[in-house]
């Protein structure tokens, strides 16, 4: 301080204009600091604002998130044609709701958003969603354990197979040289699941044993066979414990019908008084339900459509018809129940069911989404043309 203050007196003329100078370049330097403490200040105001901006953006677009959950909810289909994409989406294949556990939940009870259709933004989102599953250093059953819980598989074959080969591929990339290829992947994969039905569902009285479990995978691995101990592992995790795939409380009728196939009014012809009624028809899970009217919590019959073929057919009553029958067991009655006039559930009386749709387009969508619906052929038929693939291979 004392070197900024002398007594001027004591100073030369070339000293005192040094002094002068040194003052100068002291409050500029005290200017700029100024200047820059201001705009921090500035920069920190700027911050503030932007987050509380931010928050305000984040807690709305929660909020539309939630409005759009809780509508995907009541009607994943109708929705989503309904809501600006954004809302759920968010413009992004990565949007957190659909990668979040509601999401996941919301999965469970309908097909994962990629399977709907194959326009590029579901394809997107489906491949995010397997990207999502971490499969390193599992085996191919603890992989598929995460997998198949983390939504319903759905029943149509071309969904099916996007589905398990965006899985075969994700296995594959997280655990590289398990496999000779993702074809191999996605047949074993079938396989397990098959296996998984065969031995744990009660109306399978034939449980294969491990040696029919090695023969259907011969020549999968780029036409060599997989390790014996490989399968074996493979074969007695599924024996020792059955896949946890997520289902509606069967209990609860208005969870088994929350996301049919197809729904909609058809004529029924009677399986013992040969009279034509309207029934409202539930397409879902493999089962064709019909109701008196739309409102009614029970149906008024069910229709397993296990071991049942579909087909076009002409009545001299009624147009545009279909028929559900048993190929294998003509004339006998179709397994199938219906509540009587006095609300008892007794067996259904039908040799086949005569169904009439009100026009051609309709009746041909039904037979599509029922023959759709009958889950196992699929599961043989994508097996089967991906085993023909790896034979023309090698």
């Amino acid at each position: 301080h004392g070197l900024l203050s002398p007594d001027p007196a004591e100073l030369s003329s070339g000293e005192t204009e040094e002094l002068q100078r040194i003052k100068w370049h002291r409050k500029q330097l005290l200017d700029d600091i100024q200047k820059l403490k201001d705009e921090i200040e500035d920069v920190f105001a700027q911050i503030d604002c932007f987050e509380m901006t931010e928050e305000s953006r984040m807690a709305q677009k929660e909020k539309e998130l939630c409005i759009g959950r809780k509508k995907f909810n009541m009607d994943p289909v109708k929705s989503r044609a309904q809501q600006p994409r954004r809302e759920l989406l968010a413009g992004s294949p990565e949007d957190p709701f659909l990668l979040s556990e509601q999401g996941a939940q919301v999965a469970r009870r309908a097909a994962p958003p990629g399977l709907r259709a194959g326009d590029p933004i579901n394809l997107q989102v489906l491949q995010a969603f397997v990207d999502c599953h971490e499969f390193a250093n599992l085996n191919l059953v603890q992989a598929l354990r995460q997998f198949l819980w983390s939504f319903r598989l759905p029943g149509e074959a071309q969904k099916i197979d996007r589905m398990m080969e965006t899985f075969a591929t994700r296995y594959c990339l997280c655990n590289p040289g398990v496999f000779q290829s993702t074809d191999t992947c996605y047949v074993l994969s079938f396989s397990i699941i098959m296996l998984n039905t065969s031995l744990h569902n009660p109306n399978v009285r034939d449980k294969p044993p491990f040696e029919r479990f090695v023969s259907m995978n011969r020549g999968i691995n780029a036409g060599s066979d997989l390790p014996e101990d490989q399968l074996r592992n493979l074969f007695d995790s599924i024996k020792s414990e059955p896949f946890s795939i997520p289902e509606d409380d069967g209990n609860d009728l208005t969870h088994t019908f929350f996301n049919p196939d197809r729904e909609g009014w058809l004529l029924k012809l009677g399986g013992r008084v040969k009279t034509w009624k309207r029934r409202w028809f539930i397409l879902t899970d493999s089962c064709l339900y019909y109701f008196e009217f739309t409102t009614d919590k029970e149906p008024r019959g069910i229709i397993p459509l296990e071991n049942l073929s579909v087909q076009k057919v002409d009545d001299p009553k009624k147009p545009f018809c279909l028929e559900l029958y048993n190929p294998s067991c003509r004339g006998q009655k179709i397994k199938a129940c219906k509540t009587d006039g006095d609300g008892k559930v007794v067996e259904g009386k039908h040799q086949s069911y005569r169904i009439s749709a009100s026009s051609a387009e309709e009746r041909d969508q039904w037979i599509e989404a029922i023959r759709a619906s009958i889950t196992r052929v699929p599961f043989y038929d994508l097996v089967s043309a991906r085993k023909k693939k790896i034979a023309s291979k090698h």
